[in-house]
């Protein structure tokens, strides 16, 4: 079972005020091509799997903003650590029907 959950928003600074969004489709489809388990909501992603892996994933978020010009990059992340074990379902399963 996972240790961990990241719930990570980035936002890009895009070239002359670019639309955020193309960037913000290519930083899922990072977590994607990961193989981690994620969710997309309307304001982050939530990851779920071990912490270093997660990390891995924010820093290849990241220099991938960067190579698609981005100047600088802000992610905003929540962390969940708990060794003995967690996911998402634990946390959400009674508001699902």
């Amino acid at each position: 079972m996972a240790n961990s959950l990241i719930s990570i928003q980035i936002i890009p600074k895009t070239k002359d005020g670019e639309d955020v969004i193309p960037y913000v489709d290519e930083a899922i489809k990072v977590i994607d091509e990961s193989g981690v388990k994620y969710e997309v909501h309307p304001l982050e992603t939530t990851m779920e799997g071990e912490l270093h892996e997660l990390f891995t994933v924010i820093s290849k978020m990241n220099e991938r903003m960067i190579e698609m010009g981005s100047k600088n990059v802000i992610s905003q992340v929540k962390i969940l650590y708990q060794p003995t074990g967690i996911s998402m379902d634990d946390l959400t399963e009674k508001y699902r029907s």
